[in-house]
């Protein structure tokens, strides 16, 4: 495939910003006249690679921060949204679409915002709710929705807090034992520690400073709730920052993220960022070794690959997904141009689905998606018992990946060939342009079908070119 023109108006704008810079000194200091600088700016040249080995070398730029990001996310999302029979017209090509997202990332946010009121509202009203008819009803996104929407803008890399975890576990620049730092830290703030049998997975009482941890839960979960308490109590004045920024809709959508924050400052102390990094490097991403390595489970690491996006420091690129048993999306992040869908499933040829079929064993894929990108993908069951022989066992699949490019960084990729064949897979039904795919379980929402009575192939009508 040829490479795409990089256009990176706004970030440009960001950046000249960040430095303090008029237009004429940032031109300057780029080796660009005024007027070229404008016209990058507004995304009517794409960037040269002139101007990219500039931003490196003047200002010691990760170049990286000018291709990834929201731009693909919002491109993603729109294409999706557009899909919706409510758009009778042709979607838009996907050139208009990554101009609005790369030239008014604002105006395609509130065209998301708007699809998703009409869909809620649509879904409510197709269920017969009630609930439009209530003083309280609102049109606004779920709170679940709101915070999944803010760490996947986010690049689910939350700065200010993952260096405040690393400053936790390396206080002097050498890794510690989480948990002993954790119960060091209690004891110097009066909080009485107890692992009991009778307990939930976790419970803190404010009042009398007692915090309970399951001592059934493993110990890799038990160090992530410790550190999660720790979050809570010893950085609650930076969670809280942090959520103020957000400007969250409801208080419900702030106490979740705030759950959230916390969970991110548990897993990036658990598995602090350049430590964790270096080790990945070293190991060549093998997650049995990396969990053996940090005390972690195997999904903490695969969470944690996929949030390694620090400026100047980044590491491979990768999406994570956690699906249940009826293929219901749990858990999703990307900084690839993978982008999962914001509704429905994950297509049913994605070897994520497979994971259960081989408990502890990881499936291996090269896949690729309807635009021309490979992946290589990982997939591994992940249980969490509930530590007694009536307690309810919870099973996920878990599933990892990054483009081919960065595979051979990857253990997992010896002895495939790279240059082989790669299965087709989608993104889901309802967006997926293939027409002859024999997984396909509903048509695609943006194309024509002819039905005909007499004929019956794979699929019992025929997608429209």
């Amino acid at each position: 495939m040829p490479s795409q023109k990089l256009y990176a108006g706004v970030k440009l704008r960001e950046i000249r910003g960040r430095l303090g810079l008029t237009q004429k000194a940032f031109a300057d200091k780029l080796g660009v006249s005024l007027p070229y600088l404008n016209q990058m700016e507004n995304n009517h040249r794409p960037v040269s690679a002139a101007v990219v080995l500039a931003l490196a070398q003047e200002f010691g730029l990760d170049v990286t921060e000018l291709t990834v990001g929201e731009s693909e996310r919002l491109v993603s999302d729109m294409r999706e949204a557009l899909a919706d029979p409510v758009f009778t017209s042709a979607s838009p090509p996907l050139a208009d679409l990554r101009l609005a997202a790369s030239n008014a990332p604002a105006l395609a946010r509130a065209f998301l915002d708007l699809h998703r009121a009409y869909r809620q509202t649509h879904e409510r009203l197709a269920s017969l709710d009630e609930a439009l008819g209530r003083e309280d009803a609102s049109l606004k996104p779920s709170p679940w929705e709101e915070v999944r929407d803010f760490f996947h803008y986010c690049d689910n890399y939350i700065d200010a807090v993952d260096r405040a975890a690393e400053h936790f576990a390396m206080p002097a620049g050498t890794r510690k034992d989480p948990r002993i730092l954790a119960e060091e830290l209690f004891r110097r703030l009066g909080v009485s520690l107890q692992f009991c049998d009778n307990t939930g997975i976790r419970r803190y009482d404010p009042a009398t400073r007692r915090l309970e941890i399951s001592a059934r839960a493993s110990t890799a979960t038990q160090r992530f709730q410790l550190l999660h308490q720790v979050a809570l109590i010893a950085h609650n004045d930076l969670l809280d920052a942090t959520l103020d920024l957000a400007r969250f809709s409801t208080p419900e959508a702030r106490e979740i993220a705030k759950i959230g924050l916390a969970n991110y400052f548990a897993g990036a102390a658990l598995l602090p960022y350049r430590a964790f990094l270096q080790a990945a490097k070293d190991t060549r991403h093998d997650l049995e070794r990396l969990a053996d390595l940090f005390g972690a489970s195997i999904e903490q690491v695969a969470h944690r690959l996929s949030t390694l996006q620090r400026p100047g420091a980044k590491g491979i690129p990768f999406f994570f997904v956690r699906v249940d048993q009826a293929g219901t999306i749990t858990k999703r992040h990307s900084a690839t141009r993978l982008q999962f869908a914001r509704f429905g499933g994950a297509c049913p040829l994605w070897n994520v689905h497979r994971a259960f079929e081989t408990p502890g064993h990881f499936q291996r894929q090269l896949a690729e998606t309807p635009d021309g990108v490979r992946y290589l993908c990982l997939s591994r069951d992940v249980s969490k018992p509930g530590g007694a022989y009536l307690a309810p066992v919870r099973r996920y699949a878990i599933g990892l990946g990054c483009e081919v490019q960065h595979a051979p960084d990857l253990v997992y990729s010896d002895g495939l060939d790279l240059k082989g064949r790669f299965e087709p897979i989608g993104i889901s039904c309802r967006i997926c342009e293939r027409p002859t795919c024999h997984q396909r379980s509903v048509p695609p929402l943006e194309r024509r079908l002819r039905v005909n009575p007499d004929r019956r192939d794979l699929l019992p009508y025929e997608i429209a070119g």
